[in-house]
């Protein structure tokens, strides 16, 4: 896949672009990748441990060496349509959109979106009347300082300003991979680089929430690092890469109700300071998220 032009014809800026055949990525730690695209086929020879196409099944794996927190949270609907000619369904993948009806949920489900890196899958058409198209993956790297500090500050901001109303949190990606592809191209269904939350409380009034004063949506932005490759000689060093980012994640300690995710405990600038970090655990029984991929052999 070639890298893009810093600039489209209308002179308008376009995101900063890093190459996997620019050799940078010989020097470059997985901690400083803020968000990465490539092939969905190519993400599926490279990590064959925790993707599994089979039929028409596309299985997201934790696979016991990486658990229980190694791997891709995959967010998707459920159904996927492989380079717009094979229709799959999903298992293992999580939901893009999502109710949380007390506090608890609420701590599990922001552990879980910033515990391990999260992988959309879209379809691309190079022209907006082709009838071709790829499908890619994108990878966000929620360890990275600048990834989640945009997360914590939407879920932060929108917490302190509802006063414990319901409310709709919802984070989007696609303005910043229109940008990564050439002018031309086309997002098929580019709500599917969004996921979103609704948080029920128990007010008896909830005005804000009825009129769409407590609905919120953060566009997540930073630089995009190319991992799209044809050349053989790439194939271990992009392997060991992706392992590396999929490794388990680490996380500041955890807060047992949700009023104290106003303040985050501990700074962004922490995140990499694992004497200060405790695995995270993800909640194997709640609704929200089935990690077990029945009827796929790993």
């Amino acid at each position: 896949m070639a890298v893009w032009s810093s600039s489209d014809a209308a002179g308008s800026a376009r995101p900063s672009l890093t190459s996997v055949s620019s050799g940078e990525l010989q020097v470059l730690r997985t901690c400083n990748c803020e968000l990465a695209v490539l092939p969905l086929q190519q993400l599926l020879l490279l990590q064959p441990d925790l993707f599994q196409l089979q039929g028409d099944t596309l299985a997201v794996l934790s696979p016991p060496g990486r658990r229980p927190a190694g791997g891709f949270t995959v967010v998707s609907d459920g159904s996927l349509h492989l380079d717009g000619q094979r229709h799959c369904r999903l298992t293992g993948y999580f939901k893009r959109h999502v109710e949380l009806n007390s506090h608890y949920d609420y701590k599990n489900y922001r552990e879980t979106i910033l515990g391990r890196p999260l992988a959309f899958f879209i379809n691309v058409r190079t022209k907006y009347s082709s009838s071709r198209e790829k499908t890619y993956a994108l990878l966000v790297n929620t360890r990275h300082p600048k990834i989640r500090r945009q997360i914590e500050n939407g879920m932060n901001n929108i917490i302190s300003s509802v006063f414990g109303e319901s409310y709709k949190l919802r984070f989007d990606f696609q303005d910043v991979i229109k940008k990564f592809f050439p002018l031309g191209a086309h997002l098929v269904q580019g709500e599917s680089l969004s996921f979103s939350y609704e948080f029920k409380s128990d007010a008896l009034f909830d005005f804000f929430y009825w009129f769409g004063i407590s609905k919120s949506t953060v566009s997540v932005n930073g630089k995009v690092l190319n991992l799209s490759s044809t050349n053989p000689e790439k194939k271990e060093l992009l392997t060991k890469y992706l392992d590396k980012m999929s490794e388990p994640n680490l996380r500041s300690n955890s807060f047992s109700d949700r009023k104290f995710s106003i303040v985050s405990r501990t700074s962004v600038d922490d995140v990499f300071n694992h004497g200060n970090m405790t695995p995270l655990l993800y909640w194997a029984d709640s609704p929200l998220a089935v990690w077990t991929v029945s009827g796929v052999q790993a």
